[in-house]
């Protein structure tokens, strides 16, 4: 089982983005001290429910500030990027980093970025799969040479290709954010790992599992690779000695955080938004995921991974808002549950 961070740059109520972002930053170097295997980085425009605009910027200063972790985006939206250029980007970090570094796409919303990046409502809604197959042709091949709906252009080379680095894998590993049967298809067609999303409970993240492999199976993909694809499950995770203390600080910091967050999001073509009821999520939040004792938190990391087959979290832990509060989150999380997991 793996454990990492899921940091999003989450600006809370009375905070600016610069005080966001070096919780993000910091949350990340203690990652590392902590013990833990990874951190995720989310990706948001024109909202403070995240304040990174681009994941692969923000993996590339934290590859350089970290040297055990592994480093992924979660994710980096296709519809709003050209494949080729995230592709650069992800051969770069892969090749400078010694193989740390993970690319997660996904189809992201239908927001106002789609108008601002001029890509198109029809990118978010069509696009998607050629995006995709652009961009793990671009990490896989020599050359490559479109001829789509979005993306046409003559044969050029791949540089830097990152399959020629000496790591343990061809090229940057790649997961597709999945909220969909058909994403879950789309990805189990190309062998590609889930990442699922932390409003999903155990039992809806295993059918999507379950439908990965029934679809990677009719696919024709090797057994081997099915058996040993690694799935990411997002959650929260805070610790305190008691439950109930847990799930106070989250209840006091995260429904006003999610209030401003997700009130901000702006459609681009005037459709009405069902947004999530602040507090009622929360608590959600607090009944799916590791918030309470270390020992509860290793009970229920324990019983996702048993009862879906994922062995990889991502783990919103900087729920309080509060740097110091994260720091230490971090490092009970290292120090406390992981051994009981090992």
């Amino acid at each position: 089982m793996y454990v990492g961070s899921f940091v999003l740059g989450a600006q809370f109520p009375g905070q600016g983005p610069g005080e966001a972002l070096h919780r993000a930053v910091r949350s990340a170097e203690v990652t590392e001290e902590a013990g833990l295997d990874a951190v995720w980085l989310a990706e948001h425009h024109f909202v403070p429910y995240g304040t990174c605009p681009s994941a692969v910027t923000l993996a590339a200063l934290l590859l350089g500030r970290t040297r055990r972790i592994r480093v992924g985006t979660a994710v980096s939206v296709l519809p709003t990027a050209h494949p080729v250029a995230l592709g650069e980007q992800a051969a770069l970090l892969h090749l400078t980093s010694g193989g740390r570094f993970t690319l997660g796409v996904g189809r992201g919303g239908p927001w106002v970025d789609l108008e601002v990046f001029g890509t198109g409502l029809a990118a978010y809604e069509q696009g998607f799969p050629e995006s995709l197959d652009l961009l793990l042709r671009w990490l896989r091949e020599p050359a490559v040479a479109a001829d789509g709906e979005r993306f046409s252009f003559r044969e050029v080379a791949v540089v830097p290709r990152p399959s020629e680095a000496l790591t343990e894998a061809p090229g940057p590993e790649v997961v597709v954010a999945c909220t969909s049967p058909a994403s879950v298809r789309l990805a189990a067609e190309r062998g590609l790992p889930m990442l699922l999303g932390m409003h999903v409970g155990d039992e809806e993240k295993a059918e999507m599992v379950a439908l990965w492999r029934r679809c990677a199976r009719a696919a024709g993909r090797p057994a081997e690779e099915i058996a040993d694809a690694a799935h990411v499950s997002a959650g929260v995770c805070q610790l305190a000695d008691r439950r109930t203390d847990a799930a106070e600080a989250l209840m006091k910091a995260m429904p006003g955080w999610l209030r401003q967050g997700l009130d901000a999001h702006v459609t681009v073509d005037g459709r009405k938004r069902a947004m999530r009821d602040p507090h009622a999520y929360t608590e959600l939040l607090c009944g799916l995921h590791p918030v309470g004792t270390p020992r509860l938190a290793a009970d229920r990391l324990a019983a996702t991974s048993e009862r879906t087959g994922i062995s990889r979290f991502a783990l919103l832990v900087e729920g309080s808002g509060d740097l110091a509060a994260t720091e230490e989150n971090l490092r009970r999380l290292g120090a406390e549950v992981l051994p009981q997991l090992r």
